[in-house]
């Protein structure tokens, strides 16, 4: 399935950049899949995995705080546009811990997904519907300053 020639590969300035892309993503992912797809994001600690969620959870009308599952392995959000369950599998020692914690019912079920660290998943986890990739990168003509970092971003619909 084409992405959208406008969100292949992106620079994203900052933080609110990278919420913006959220949106984007957001109308992308519903337009081709509806209201159920599997998204995972790739990218090291710091990236920004957990800024898009929060710019796609804004676009179901989400105001409350979008945290990291980093340590809760599975942070759910209920809207009255439906459900995305967040997904940090980085902590996980064996795929074999998900079928234990019962995210085989969620990934049953309706809802989006979003799977930092799917690798961890590997052999278990439901194949993607959209990969996101994101990465810290430096500016041309900077000194590399930590505050003038970007983050790139590419996205291949599957």
């Amino acid at each position: 399935m084409p992405v959208p020639d406008e969100m292949r590969n992106r620079v994203l300035a900052d933080e609110d950049a990278t919420v913006a892309f959220g949106r984007e993503l957001h109308d992308a992912v519903r337009q081709y899949f509806g209201d159920t797809a599997t998204v995972y994001l790739h990218g090291n600690l710091g990236a920004g995995k957990t800024t898009l969620v929060r710019g796609f959870l804004r676009m179901m009308n989400h105001v409350g705080a979008v945290k990291s599952p980093t340590y809760t392995l599975l942070e759910p959000y209920r809207t009255a546009c439906g459900d995305v369950f967040h997904f940090d599998l980085y902590r996980l020692k064996s795929p074999d811990e998900l079928e234990f914690l019962g995210f085989d019912e969620i990934f049953a079920g309706p809802g989006y997904k979003f799977v930092e660290w799917p690798e961890q998943g590997t052999g278990w986890l439901p194949p993607a519907n959209v990969e996101v990739s994101l990465s810290l990168h430096k500016p041309a003509n900077t000194a590399g300053d930590a505050q003038q970092m970007q983050r790139e971003v590419r996205v291949r619909f599957v």
